[in-house]
């Protein structure tokens, strides 16, 4: 094939360009010959190219641009009808009158539309994936990712991505397009980009970085793909600069990927660019890069310098810090005053999901200030009279619910009210939330608005069953799924959305059985018929499944403490085709899969000499959380238990066990069940020991008296429990049975019984703690 001219490859590219400068009023006056349509209906008349070609000589001095439009829509029509495109596509671009054309299309360009432009891309280079990769980079500049001429780019994209073999391009185009590509049309991009990654040069940086963002942009966790991204930016850690590092950890934190080695990496390179970065714009951004990943040291040394540029900040950049400081949970108040005031200054130009990042973050901070939550609440109302877009006035809602004073007035129910009808699931779960914090909140309007709010709660109700009845597919359901947080979706809504996927049950396959599995987990409501379908998938699905789906396929079954029938055959699959990989798993998740067949009692011996090897371990860059003090139910049951067991000194506090169980309370009795009293070294509400079982008890060494029993007391709230049947979940039972093989009596008060009628009092309570401790041994849920 004959190269097409350099003048070619720049025509359609310089349009674009061009007409970014003054897209509009080129358009406006539009002098065209009065004898205009009869050139187009001689040119209609045209049966082949040379008649074209010779139409074009006789009348080029007075051609207008609708007419070139024309001549090259004819162009086109008749190459379609050709058997080898390719060969006439040469003939065209070769004969000597298509120079003129050029130049007649160059000079009239900028009356063209989108259709005409197209067309001219089509037949000056027929499907040319580096000038449409070009192309559609033009028009993401001039931000025109929904208009018709991308859409276009899009379906020639599509018809020709068989034949593609330049990943380079295509990645490209894969980020330009893809606010406009279907689900199939995204599935057929991911395979071809895995087809074509090996063709790429392992430093082809900004290939894996297209390819990162269009998973971004479409909302898909690809593991595979990137992973393969992740290698090329560590194979490249050394080339890659700040922009680079930041755009890559932005990725991956909203798609959740974690890369121990990446973060460890950038970690490193982001530290030696602190003294560099002497530039507001630029120090933001090492600031909100580095900050989440920082050490102490670190840390510290970012906040004095932010400190002393806050003043300089755009209110772009205030709201990144402020972002920032919330990812670090830093509290630091002279900082959070200095971006408040930035904030502050700019409320007037963020837009409501701005404005709902603002409060969000704020009210995690502990930030308390009159003025500026009057400025926003009014702000945010204001938005919300005007806003008839449902997910907008989610988001506006969600933000007021947020603040001191939540509550809502009838303009904004209203509002509320005339959206339902348009909402997914994801508006509808975030209004429900958002109505039970006014709920919760509005004591003061107990009467009249609490009635309303209850009344726009079964509204909510209603339209969430109505659309979950509705649906017809599982790959439609998928996509609202996906965004969805099962453990806040209303409780009302849940046995409705389980009852929707069980009817859908026989469309989970090896395809979507990882998203159906991830979104069970979150809801903590037990479904032995979804989790048997997910098991049996597994079974006969296993090679279609990638390895890395594994865990997150295990989780539900670890989260519930459930077992389905096939347990041994399921797990075993489960691990046998996660066996080859386990190498090259991120620490992370290989401890969390051990974690998650722990709570199963199942112990595969290659997952545990993985985990258990000295190699690993060095890799293993974790530490325990740490621990906060009693909440106010804790508090009071460590007061009654000091009653029944006859003193403070005779009960302990958050102890911590070998193996790093944490235990909220404990006691020891001697063999006549008389409470022994621990040592002068007793620990304080909330605090934790330096080893574990540090001897602070009157009784030396480690071990009992003869006869005497450690007794566990855990207080578990809702969260220890299924949602829909008093079932523990995997966790809390696992802790149990280790509780139980350290020597404890394990008693478990469920926050159900606790909170039931039947110990509503004081000394009802009292007798209950003393038959759980003095009595039989019993578990008290």
């Amino acid at each position: 094939m004959k190269k097409t001219p350099v003048f070619l490859d720049s025509l359609v590219t310089n349009m674009l360009r061009l007409r970014a400068i003054c897209p509009f009023s080129w358009r406006v006056f539009q002098f065209r010959p009065i004898s205009c349509e009869p050139l187009i209906i001689q040119m209609n008349k045209c049966t082949d190219e040379e008649q074209i070609f010779d139409f074009i000589e006789r009348n080029k001095a007075i051609l207008s641009e609708k007419q070139v439009g024309c001549a090259f829509d004819m162009l086109w029509k008749l190459q379609k009808q050709k058997t080898s495109l390719l060969k006439n596509a040469e003939y065209v671009r070769d004969h000597p009158q298509f120079l003129t054309l050029h130049n007649l299309a160059t000079n009239k360009f900028k009356l063209m539309n989108d259709n005409t432009l197209v067309n001219v891309l089509y037949v000056t280079q027929q499907f040319d994936i580096k000038l449409l990769s070009e192309f559609s980079s033009c028009l993401a500049d001039q931000r025109l990712y929904f208009s018709p001429l991308m859409g276009k780019i899009a379906d020639i994209v599509h018809r020709n991505l068989e034949t593609t073999q330049d990943l380079s391009s295509l990645s490209v185009l894969m980020v330009n397009i893809s606010s406009l590509i279907s689900r199939h049309f995204q599935q057929q991009l991911v395979k071809k980009t895995e087809l074509l990654f090996d063709t790429i040069d392992s430093s082809e940086v900004n290939v894996a970085k297209s390819i990162a963002k269009f998973l971004r942009n479409v909302r898909y966790r690809y593991q595979p793909l990137l992973e393969r991204c992740n290698n090329v930016f560590l194979s490249n850690v050394d080339h890659l600069d700040l922009d680079s590092i930041s755009k890559i950890l932005s990725v991956y934190k909203f798609l959740q990927f974690n890369s121990f080695e990446f973060i460890i990496m950038a970690k490193k390179k982001l530290t030696e660019m602190i003294p560099l970065c002497n530039h507001p714009a630029s120090f933001v951004k090492l600031f909100v890069a580095l900050g989440p990943i920082a050490g102490p040291e670190e840390k510290k040394q970012l906040k004095s310098t932010m400190l002393l540029m806050s003043e300089d900040l755009t209110g772009e950049q205030a709201l990144a810090v402020l972002g920032a400081m919330g990812d670090m949970e830093s509290r630091n108040s002279c900082l959070i005053k200095r971006v408040t005031s930035v904030l502050h200054k700019h409320l007037d130009s963020y837009k409501p999901l701005e404005l709902l990042k603002i409060t969000q973050e704020l009210t995690f901070l502990h930030f308390q200030r009159k003025e500026f939550f009057a400025k926003l609440r009014e702000l945010l109302l204001s938005y919300l009279k005007n806003s008839f877009i449902p997910t907008e006035v989610s988001v506006l809602v969600c933000a007021i619910s947020l603040l001191p004073s939540p509550h809502l007035d009838e303009v904004g129910i209203s509002r509320i009210e005339a959206v339902l009808p348009q909402c997914d699931l994801n508006n509808l779960s975030s209004f429900a939330t958002s109505v039970l914090r006014w709920i919760q909140h509005d004591h003061m309007y107990l009467d009249n608005m609490t009635a309303k709010q209850l009344k726009l709660l079964q509204k909510l109700d209603h339209y969430g069953r109505q659309r979950l009845q509705h649906s017809n597919s599982l790959d439609l359901l998928r996509k609202e799924l996906k965004s969805l947080k099962g453990n806040t979706f209303p409780e009302s809504l849940l046995e409705e959305m389980i009852a929707t996927l069980q009817h859908f049950m026989d469309d989970i396959n090896y395809i979507n059985v990882g998203e159906i599995a991830s979104f069970i987990s979150s809801t903590d409501y037990l479904s032995t018929l979804l989790l048997d379908r997910i098991a049996s998938v597994v079974v006969q699905q296993i090679e279609k499944i990638h390895p890395f789906t594994i865990p997150a396929i295990i989780r539900p079954f670890s989260v519930l403490n459930y077992d389905p029938p096939q347990r041994d055959e399921f797990l075993g699959t489960c691990v046998q085709h996660l066996n080859s990989y386990l190498g090259i798993l991120d620490p992370f998740i290989l401890v969390f899969l051990g974690f998650s067949l722990a709570t199963l009692e199942y112990f595969p011996e290659d997952l545990l000499k993985a985990i258990f090897n000295i190699k690993f371990l060095a890799r293993l860059d974790s530490q325990l959380e740490s621990i906060g003090g009693m909440d106010g139910t804790q508090q009071q049951i460590y007061k009654m238990l000091a009653e029944v067991l006859g003193g403070i000194n005779c009960v302990k506090a958050s102890v911590l066990t070998p193996y790093y169980h944490k235990v909220d309370f404990e006691c020891i009795l001697d063999k006549r069940k008389k409470p022994l009293p621990y040592g002068s070294h007793n620990i304080a509400l909330g605090q934790l020991p330096e080893m574990p079982w540090e001897s602070n008890i009157e009784i030396v060494g480690s071990r009992l008296p003869p006869g005497a029993e450690r007794i566990a007391l855990e207080f578990l709230d809702s969260k220890a429990l299924c949602r829909n049947i008093p079932h523990m979940k995997g966790k809390s039972a696992m802790k149990k049975r280790h509780l139980e093989i350290l020597g404890y009596r394990v008693i478990q008060i469920s926050q159900f019984e606790w909170n039931s009628m039947a110990l509503s009092t004081k000394d009802a309570r009292m007798d209950y703690l003393r038959e759980c401790i003095f009595g039989e041994v019993k578990l008290c849920l």
